[in-house]
């Protein structure tokens, strides 16, 4: 990860930190020598968390302009790792009222960069509802007036990361399987440690960048093919799957919640989105932070990090991020 000398340390704050990338992101960021703030509902929920009294704690919520305030003063970059998935129809408004008080809030406080984790997504035609929201948060950002990193990753590779736990049960437990067309779909996973290096890299960015960057691993692959790679891995057999030509992402997504444990307002939205090819259109951030240490990791590498240990829950910042830890949900792994 980038290392920071004193002078260079920015105050950074981080929400959404009692999430899979928040959790994780945390402990990186302090390793890298950054100051760091974190905005949560309930302070109780951090106080197990390794990194609880390295950090400085604002107890709030972030649909407050009030409690955005407090956490943002004196805020050089801020990570905006929130979003709604939890199946009400609401979502996208909530996320576009979100993204618009935490821009103005940010902008009202000098931050001098929001850095933002969204969706990788083609550049034209129709977008699920979760993808175009997520995308609409990203442009919302960067019409702040504050300078915006996005990030646009598609299937992120780690145990409790949610579209892996998907990818994880629907292999184990169904050697044969009927699926819909779009497990042809061509996508570009990235592991969770190649995510965190170039988060953490953004918040170094020279210059009032304000733009998004696609950010993936080094192999294009289909559903399919990450199906039957997940399963040699692990030590299975190669799957049998058969797709059929009509099956909408409602139906998929009701089969996808019958099979796995990912609740079903995780699952619903994960299922739309990919209906999408999803492959990086350019690696600028390759440009301006640098690639990992040792390159990006390959798929079977980042499988076999994130199946290492999956009987124990660690503290996250104390393992490979790849590995299931004691902030994952207990539908994980």
């Amino acid at each position: 990860m980038p290392q920071m000398t004193s002078s260079q340390q920015p105050s950074v704050l981080v929400t959404g930190a009692t999430g899979y990338i928040g959790s994780r992101l945390v402990p990186v960021l302090l390793d890298a020598g950054l100051r760091v703030r974190v905005l949560t509902r309930s302070a109780d929920r951090l106080r197990a968390r390794r990194w609880a009294d390295d950090v400085e704690v604002v107890e709030g919520d972030a649909t407050s302009r009030q409690d955005l305030d407090r956490a943002l003063e004196g805020i050089d970059v801020a990570y905006y790792l929130l979003h709604s998935m939890d199946g009400k129809d609401d979502f996208e408004q909530r996320d576009r009222d979100l993204a618009r008080t935490f821009g103005l809030a940010a902008q009202g406080a000098d931050v001098g960069r929001i850095v933002y984790l969204s969706g990788l997504h083609p550049d034209s035609g129709h977008l699920s509802p979760h993808l175009a929201s997520r995308v609409e948060v990203g442009d919302l950002l960067m019409a702040s007036g504050v300078p915006t990193v996005v990030l646009q990753a598609a299937i992120i590779i780690g145990s409790g990361s949610a579209s892996f736990e998907m990818l994880r049960h629907l292999t184990r437990k169904l050697p044969v399987m009927v699926t819909p067309k779009w497990v042809n779909n061509r996508i570009q996973p990235i592991a969770i440690a190649d995510i965190l290096h170039y988060l953490v890299g953004a918040a170094t960015v020279e210059g009032d960048v304000n733009r998004t960057f696609d950010v993936g691993g080094p192999e294009v692959l289909t559903y399919r093919e990450m199906i039957q790679r997940f399963a040699r891995v692990a030590g299975l057999r190669e799957r049998a799957i058969r797709t059929v030509p009509v099956l909408t992402p409602g139906l998929a997504s009701h089969w996808v919640g019958l099979v796995t444990p990912v609740p079903s307002g995780i699952a619903k939205p994960l299922v739309g989105s990919l209906i999408h090819e999803v492959v990086c259109q350019e690696d600028d951030i390759d440009d301006v932070v640098g690639p990992p240490r040792g390159g990006k990791t390959g798929f079977d590498d980042a499988v076999r990090a994130a199946l290492d240990g999956a009987k124990d829950r660690p503290e996250p910042g104390t393992v490979d991020p790849a590995r299931l830890t004691a902030a994952d949900p207990d539908w994980a792994g």
